[in-house]
């Protein structure tokens, strides 16, 4: 009988066992535990231990963990979400990266609606890194991280290497520097989207005849109105909900960090040269790290669609040419 059908079965009877360090402990009401029942705890002592502590660490596991493709031998992939915390957009990503590279996710909590945002990177940073070093002691490991998150990868791989784990690398993906996230950059990279999104209308306007585009306008405007009716009277999604919470508070986060130095080797995935052109300050991270590269995709793409097709088969490639090049793992 398996360990599992064994407990089963004294759950059965009203006998509740449970691990209290290297003891094993049991609870059953008076005459419902017979000796050869209390012989066979004795017995298998040991494989009810480790069957119990698996149990744990796999409901550790799934508040933050999320398995995106578990299977393989490759040093595993632990990829913190963008700033909504959303981690299945590194699906089609993982899905490239074939089936013999380990690839998790990794969820900050207050989207199951139970748990509270945070909202500061040095504790979403311990948060994931307690459950991974539970999951996986010491690594080595690949962080990963997306947009905002990339922050947060940064000082997770920060925190694990002060317990002595071993980072083969970091990668940060269309990151931008923390101190971009704060509020004269941002309203800067607004200003300069407002001007682009102008000339691009008045070229638009510029190659049209008058009545062109008055039709051109009216058009742009009946757009704008239907998108506002359509947020106006849509009810409100529970999901959408939670993760503008999570969004919040991660910005919050990233807005306020200043980071610290990382003894290990960082690589910046760029969309593109075209997108560095309009967002520099991932280039930044090069003074707080030990050794930086970069990486740029292919034109065209930009932060918003790099993960997805049909760009995320050149990402994936990165990640093959890292894994035959013979980089030490970083304490």
């Amino acid at each position: 009988m398996s360990v599992a059908a064994f407990l089963a079965e004294l759950r059965s009877r009203d006998i509740q066992v449970w691990a209290d360090g290297d003891r094993l402990r049991c609870d059953a009401p008076a005459g419902v535990l017979p000796p050869e029942l209390r012989d066979q705890l004795r017995q298998r002592k040991s494989d009810i231990l480790k069957f119990l502590r698996s149990a744990e660490l796999l409901c550790r596991q799934q508040r933050a963990i999320v398995p995106m493709q578990p299977n393989g031998e490759r040093t595993p992939i632990f990829a913190v979400a963008g700033h909504n915390g959303d981690v299945f957009c590194y699906r089609a990503l993982a899905l490239q990266l074939g089936g013999d590279q380990p690839f998790f996710g990794l969820q900050p909590p207050g989207l199951d609606g139970r748990s509270e945002p945070l909202a500061r990177v040095a504790d979403l940073a311990a948060y994931f890194a307690g459950q991974i070093r539970a999951f996986r002691p010491n690594g080595p490991y690949v962080i990963a991280g997306y947009c905002a998150g990339g922050t947060i990868a940064f000082e997770l791989a920060r925190q694990l290497l002060c317990h002595g784990a071993a980072i083969r690398f970091v990668a940060l993906f269309a990151s931008p520097f923390p101190t971009s996230y704060r509020l004269l950059p941002r309203l800067g990279q607004a200003l300069r989207q407002q001007v682009r999104r102008v000339g691009t209308h008045a070229q638009a306007l510029a190659s049209r005849s008058w009545e062109e585009r008055s039709l051109y306008l009216g058009d742009r405007v009946r757009q704008r109105i239907a998108r506002r009716d359509a947020l106006q009277g849509a009810a409100p999604d529970p999901v959408l909900a939670l993760r503008a919470r999570v969004e919040r508070a991660t910005l919050t986060a990233v807005r306020r960090y200043t980071p610290g130095f990382l003894a290990g080797r960082v690589t910046l995935v760029v969309p593109s040269r075209e997108w560095l052109r309009c967002e520099g300050t991932p280039l930044r991270w090069r003074s707080v790290a030990r050794d930086v590269e970069e990486h740029f995709g292919p034109a065209g793409c930009d932060g918003a669609n790099m993960l997805g097709a049909p760009y995320a088969p050149a990402f994936a490639e990165l990640f093959a040419e890292r894994r035959v090049t013979k980089n030490p793992s970083v304490r």
